[in-house]
C-alpha cells in the first residue's frame, strides 16, 4: 500500500527530470555569448556604429561632397560636428561615409573569403587526388605572393569602376589559411559513419559537402568570418592610406586618415576624429569575434558556467 509521501516523491522526480532537459545549441551559444560582458558591449558598439554610418548622414544637412566655402578649416561646432577640412567639407559627413565603406568592405569581404575557403577546402579534402593537388598548389602559390603589393598594383587598373572589385581583390588573398584548416577537417569528416552512409546510398559528393561536411564545421566558419571582418577593414585602411584603395570623390576611413595625416598637429580634428572612429570600430569587432569564438567553442571557459 502506497504511503502518502509517494506522490510527492514522484512529482519531485519529474521536476528534476524536467530541469535536466538539455538546452538547444542555439540558446546555449546565445547564453554563453551574453555572459561575456565585453563581447556584449562590443556588439552594441558595432550596432551603434552601423546606425551612425547609415542614419548619421541624414542627421546633418551636409553631404560628404558638399562644400561650405565660408568655413574652411573650421573646428568642431554645432554647425559642423566634426569640423571642416581645407575645402570646407563637413568632416562628420565624410567620416560617416568612410565608416559605411569600411563596414561594407569588412562584411562583404569576410563572407567572400570564408565562403571561398569553405568551398575549396571542402572540395580538396573530400575528393582528394587531382582536386586536392590543384587547391593545395593554388594555396601555396597565393601564400608566397606579396598580397599587399599585388593589390596595390592592380587597384589603379580598376580606378573609376565599382568599389566591389576592390573588395574581391582583398578577399582573394584572405582565404588560404582557412582553406587549409577546412581541408584537414573535411579529410577527418569524410571517414565518419554518416558520410560513409550517405556515400553508400549514392548521394553525390557535392551534396554531401553541402548537407554534411560544411554544416559540421559551421562554428569554425562563423568564427573565421567574424575575425576576417576586422582584418579586412585594417587591410582596406592600409591600402587606402597609401592611395591604393577607395578613390576620390568617394572616401573611406583609410583615405580620410591618409589625407589628413599632415594636419594632425595643426588641425587635429581632421586626423584624430576619423582615427578614433576606426579604433573603436576595430576594437568592437574584435571583442565580438572573441565572444563568438568562446560561445561556439565547447572547450572555452566563461565566467558563470557553460
Amino acid at each position: 500500500m502506497a504511503t502518502p509521501s509517494e506522490p510527492v516523491l514522484l512529482v519531485e522526480e519529474e521536476n528534476v527530470v524536467s530541469e535536466t532537459v538539455p538546452t538547444s545549441r542555439g540558446r546555449l551559444v546565445v547564453r554563453r555569448f551574453l555572459r561575456r560582458k565585453t563581447a556584449v558591449a562590443g556588439f552594441f558598439v558595432v550596432v551603434l556604429l552601423f546606425f551612425l554610418a547609415f542614419v548619421g548622414p541624414h542627421l546633418t544637412k551636409w553631404s560628404y561632397t558638399a562644400v561650405d566655402v565660408n568655413n574652411p578649416f573650421s573646428p568642431p561646432s554645432t554647425t559642423h560636428w566634426f569640423g571642416t577640412n581645407t575645402l570646407g567639407q563637413d568632416v562628420f559627413a565624410q567620416t560617416m561615409r568612410g565608416l559605411q565603406k569600411s563596414l561594407l568592405i569588412g562584411l562583404i569581404g569576410a563572407v567572400l573569403a570564408t565562403g571561398v575557403a569553405g568551398i575549396l577546402g571542402a572540395i580538396a579534402g573530400y575528393f582528394g587526388k587531382a582536386a586536392d593537388r590543384t587547391v593545395v598548389v593554388l594555396i601555396d602559390l597565393l601564400l608566397v605572393l606579396p598580397s599587399f603589393l599585388i593589390v596595390a598594383v592592380l587597384s589603379p587598373l580598376f580606378r573609376g569602376k565599382t568599389w566591389l572589385i576592390f573588395v574581391v581583390l582583398l578577399a582573394a588573398f584572405q582565404w588560404m589559411l582557412t582553406a587549409r584548416v577546412v581541408r584537414g577537417l573535411t579529410q577527418s569528416l569524410r571517414e565518419r559513419e554518416f558520410v560513409s552512409a550517405a556515400r553508400f546510398m549514392g548521394v553525390p559528393g557535392w551534396k554531401i559537402i553541402i548537407r554534411h561536411i560544411l554544416p559540421n564545421m559551421a562554428s569554425f566558419l562563423i568564427i573565421d568570418a567574424t575575425i576576417n571582418v576586422s582584418s579586412l577593414i585594417l587591410a582596406e585602411v592600409a591600402l587606402s592610406y597609401f592611395g591604393f584603395g577607395i578613390q576620390a570623390p568617394d572616401v573611406s576611413l583609410g583615405s580620410l586618415i591618409g589625407e589628413y595625416t599632415n594636419n594632425a598637429d595643426t588641425y587635429p580634428w581632421l586626423f584624430w576624429l576619423p582615427s578614433l572612429v576606426l579604433v573603436v570600430l576595430v576594437l568592437a569587432v574584435n571583442l565580438v569575434g572573441d565572444g563568438v569564438r568562446d560561445a561556439l567553442d565547447p572547450n572555452s571557459r566563461i565566467t558563470g558556467g557553460p
